[in-house]
């Protein structure tokens, strides 16, 4: 199943939990694996807190001065740092799946990592029975 996800700034974070859970609940599949995968080179998934936006800005702050977009990178395309940090933060996650529930943590959410943006993109979410 794919989701689509619009993002509205060059780095942001949004949270996809509750788009993976409807998902599942689509796939009617109740027990086993969710992956769910960025379909895009300059674009992550990661998990992190979800009950607090700071972290998300913090996260963010600090990804673009440890990597910043404008670094003399060699790449014509002038999005180097995007490619760069989906390296470092990785294109899926894989999250259990029980009861027809994803299963996080109290504090734990899906995130889409946004890093050439804005752009309208896609996630790719599968569900692997078990």
């Amino acid at each position: 199943m794919l989701i689509n996800v619009k993002t509205h700034a060059q780095t942001q974070m949004i949270d996809i939990t509750s788009q993976v859970q409807h998902a599942v609940k689509e796939s009617g599949i109740t027990d086993g694996l969710v992956h769910v995968y960025s379909m895009h080179t300059t674009a992550a998934i990661t998990i992190n807190e979800n009950a607090d936006p700071a972290v998300e800005a913090d996260i963010l702050k600090t990804i673009n001065k440890v990597i910043p977009f404008d670094d003399q990178f060699k790449h014509m395309e002038g999005n180097s740092a995007a490619h760069i940090k989906v390296s470092l933060f990785g294109p899926s996650e894989i999250i259990p799946l029980e009861n027809g529930l994803l299963i996080l943590g109290t504090w734990q959410g899906i995130f889409f990592c946004e890093f050439d943006g804005p752009r309208n993109r896609k996630v790719n979410v599968k569900i692997i029975p078990g």
